[in-house]
């Protein structure tokens, strides 16, 4: 397969329902992988590809990420979009490889990799079941280039961030919640008393919500 991935699988001869989960910048396959036994008792089947661009963290280390840092300007809409046809492509992939229910396919993304759920889900809502973002926002200068239909009209999404987020303002969480609202995309928006980060109270309401949004859902 084209991207470096890692992958969750529950018991059971599937197909299941599975989620394409998406780091944020500098991390890696492995990152999020630890949430899947806790999403919905580890029913979910979880895919965690990994981004295709080397991004230092440390002066001995290396992460990844879906596209390149913006220091401070608009991020590169077009280096997003790069990233976005890897992973349509990828996920095709993965839909011929793994024992996948096309019916009940989330897209969710961390940081950075909320950016490229937004990219993927909003240009396709058709092909998923829902959308969850996690500490992230919708770049504007994105969102013309994503072709929004009015399919994201029943695209259930799921928005949760942290108030003292320092990396990513909670202002452009709410600001992102808006511009939703405008598209008229069904949404559930969670504020927490955290940083940049998943905790326990998070983690456990999105599991709720996969639960019953995708899970007790026919198909």
């Amino acid at each position: 397969m084209q991207l470096v991935h890692t992958i969750y699988e529950p018991t059971g001869d599937g197909p299941f329902p599975t989620i394409l989960t998406l780091h944020g910048r500098g991390a890696n396959a492995f990152d999020l992988l630890g949430l899947a036994p806790h999403i919905c008792s580890g029913r979910f089947l979880v895919i965690c590809p990994q981004g295709p661009l080397e991004t230092p963290i440390a002066p001995d280390a290396m992460g990844y990420a879906w596209y390149p840092m913006s220091l401070g300007g608009p991020p590169d809409a077009a280096a997003i979009l790069s990233s976005q046809v890897l992973l349509k492509d990828f996920l095709d992939e993965c839909l011929r490889h793994y024992p996948i229910d096309p019916k009940k396919l989330v897209v969710l993304g961390f940081s950075q990799g909320g950016v490229m759920a937004y990219s993927l889900a909003l240009a396709n809502p058709e092909r998923f079941a829902a959308l969850a973002i996690l500490s992230s926002w919708l770049p504007k200068e994105l969102l013309p280039q994503l072709n929004v239909n009015d399919a994201v009209q029943s695209l259930p999404t799921l928005i949760q961030h942290g108030t003292q987020d320092s990396m990513i303002e909670v202002a452009r969480a709410r600001s992102s919640v808006e511009t939703l609202r405008e598209l008229h995309v069904p949404l559930t928006y969670r504020e927490y008393e955290m940083g940049h980060e998943i905790r326990p109270r998070s983690l456990l309401e999105l599991s709720t919500w996969l639960d019953s949004t995708v899970m007790k859902t026919g198909g």
